[in-house]
């Protein structure tokens, strides 16, 4: 009987510890409707100390606001044109909105999103990433130019000037830089704060339309992510030189960096993300997993180890924020 009981106990961590091997690196925990939202979702910020995602639905002209905690959506920004780029700035409670269609960026503060403020970039406003510690919005624009907001009035404070519409941009968490995917130029191109100048420039050559960029290895490394031909691009944040190249899936729209377990999420319209690992060499394609068709852009959290992906509504598939969970 004891020898039975044991075999049995074997058997059951046997099982145990093959499902445990078996589980994909991100699992789908959960799924957010975001209601009546038709069309494109682009880019998503978070606000870790609430909880609450930001959704631009540019389709739909309005932001959708998630409690991922609560796991609903709890408010909706309207009367948009074409939101592209969220921002959020913790300090003061604003949310800053770029519009494609109006080239504004438009602010909001409260509990209640109540209209703070407008500034008018012209064209085409896209990206925004947010400095906290030095109190700054950058938003790429219009056909070449990076404008520098004050993140408490939201007064511009300044411009720099490009050679193409600016895609995906990181500012260097040490020092001065910013780091620029330019698509339409054949670039990457590397920008300084203070003297409001280019300083270097990277040609992609025969990688063309990178549109998603992370830093990763603490700002060392630059991940850009090419559609023609499909792959992400390793290059040194230092001179531009290529460090490692692996193919990733197509139409990809957002990169990001989970430092905790080495390794790059690239969300796709083709219907999965991508999960790269970094090993000796480089990065490597560890597992491709399904979304949805045209479910493009997404939004890393290290603070809630979550993964949140954009699903736009498709056919018998409703628009949703789909939450995955890393693993192990």
């Amino acid at each position: 009987m004891k020898g039975l009981i044991m075999i049995i106990a074997l058997s059951a961590i046997a099982v145990g510890a093959t499902a445990a091997s078996a589980e994909e690196p991100l699992v789908l925990e959960a799924k957010i409707p975001l209601g009546q939202v038709a069309g494109r979702i682009d880019h998503l910020a978070f606000d870790p100390a609430s909880g609450r995602l930001f959704v631009a639905e540019l389709g739909n002209d309005s932001i959708g606001v998630v409690d991922v905690r609560a796991r609903k959506t709890v408010h909706t920004i309207k009367g948009l044109k074409e939101p592209q780029g969220v921002g959020y700035v913790e300090a003061n409670g604003t949310l800053f909105v770029a519009n494609a269609g109006d080239g504004s960026v438009r602010l909001f503060r409260g509990a209640d999103f109540t209209p703070a403020g407008r500034i008018e970039l012209g064209d085409d406003a896209d990206n925004i990433r947010v400095d906290s510690k030095a109190g700054q919005v950058f938003v790429g624009f219009g056909s070449g130019g990076i404008a520098i907001l004050d993140a408490a009035t939201g007064e511009k404070r300044g411009e720099i000037k490009l050679h193409a519409h600016p895609e995906a941009f990181q500012l260097a968490p040490a020092g001065d830089r910013i780091y620029v995917n330019v698509p339409d130029a054949g670039q990457i191109v590397v920008l300084d704060r203070k003297s409001l100048k280019q300083v270097a420039r990277w040609p992609t050559r025969a990688d063309t339309a990178n549109f998603p960029m992370a830093l990763a290895d603490g700002g060392a490394s630059i991940l850009s992510v090419f559609r023609h031909p499909a792959r992400l691009v390793e290059l040194s944040a230092k001179d531009g030189s290529t460090l490692g190249k692996v193919e990733v899936c197509g139409d990809a729209d957002d990169v990001f960096v989970d430092a905790r377990r080495h390794r790059a999420y690239v969300s796709c319209g083709a219907g999965v993300v991508d999960v790269l690992e970094r090993q000796a060499g480089g990065y490597r394609h560890l597992a491709s997993i399904p979304t949805s068709s045209g479910a493009r852009t997404s939004f890393f959290s290290a603070e809630l180890d979550r993964l949140f992906v954009a699903v736009r509504a498709t056919g018998s598939t409703p628009a949703a924020i789909w939450i995955f969970r890393p693993s192990p």
